[in-house]
């Protein structure tokens, strides 16, 4: 098994600089990659920002916060991965976009590297096939936010081999995280709950079932859910939510994962959630408000 000492991540938002924070805090020196400049410098004020939440909690020493900042370089040429030996691509849930940016890692990366996929709900399978190594391919799907939650699920496409499910399971346990071993199945295991519930939540919302504040309160003190569904919708991003449920409309031909047209609409509208402002809710101001 390759030794991984080096890791790069494609995508400076949420996810990509979430993993980047968790695998530099780990020890590895890590790259972390994007087209635009103000991502970067975004993504930097985050890890930042949580860095100092997690000494702040005593979950990490002062010099542990230097030492992860320390071990992050940031830029936008992807010819800065020709030493690496994990790519871990975070990208945006857009089946196109993931096999372009794992075109340029073919030409970018040693032949020896693991390429890996943040992928939510795509094949890993179809994934790996547009790749020049697919026994080295693999699905780490990572939860957010990152530094926070304790899940990976990894998922196997039909051609990785042993030794590369082997280093995610390695990966993992050095980043102090949980395996969850998922098949390739559109959406794997979390999502696939829990897209559907979101999904419903929306339909409840547009049959006028409950309005956005009794939907979430209902799932929050009834089912004792730390958010409620339209809120994680929010938190998630609608376009994310709309882009897994039709992966998982087009990959099992079952109508009981339609889109709702109300997650359709907010979504052409712009109203993306917490990132754009607005989505089941308001966040313009500093209390947030039902928008529906």
């Amino acid at each position: 098994m390759t030794e991984i000492r080096q890791i790069g991540v494609v995508g400076a938002g949420q996810m990509g600089n979430g993993i980047a924070h968790v695998c530099a805090l780990a020890g590895y020196d890590v790259i972390l990659n994007d087209i635009s400049e103000d991502a970067l410098e975004k993504a930097k004020k985050t890890i930042e920002r949580n860095l100092h939440r997690q000494v702040s909690k005593e979950l990490i020493t002062p010099d542990e916060m230097t030492g992860t900042i320390d071990r992050i370089s940031m830029n936008t040429d992807m010819a800065s991965f020709a030493a690496v030996d994990l790519a871990i691509e975070a990208a945006t849930e857009k089946e196109p976009v993931k096999v372009k940016i794992f075109e340029s890692l073919v030409q970018a990366t040693p032949k020896s590297a693991y390429l890996a996929s943040n992928t939510s709900s795509i094949s890993i399978t179809r994934l790996a096939s547009t790749t020049d190594r697919p026994e080295r391919f693999i699905g780490l799907h990572f939860m957010n936010p990152v530094p926070v939650m304790q899940l990976i699920e990894v998922i196997r496409g039909l051609a990785t081999s042993h030794e590369t499910y082997e280093m995610a399971l390695a990966l993992a346990k050095r980043l102090n995280k949980t395996v969850a071993n998922a098949e390739d199945f559109p959406a794997f295991i979390v999502n696939r709950v829990l897209m559907p519930m979101i999904n419903e939540a929306v339909y409840t919302l547009y049959e006028g079932v409950g309005t956005v504040e009794g939907i979430d309160t209902a799932m929050k003190l009834g089912a004792n859910h730390p958010m409620g569904p339209l809120q994680l919708a929010d938190f998630i991003g609608l376009d994310t939510c709309l882009s897994i449920m039709q992966v998982l409309h087009d990959g099992l031909a079952d109508t009981k994962y339609r889109p709702c047209p109300l997650l359709v609409k907010y979504v052409e509208a712009g109203w993306l959630g917490r990132k754009t402002g607005r989505g089941f809710y308001d966040y313009r101001d500093e209390i947030p408000v039902p928008t529906r």
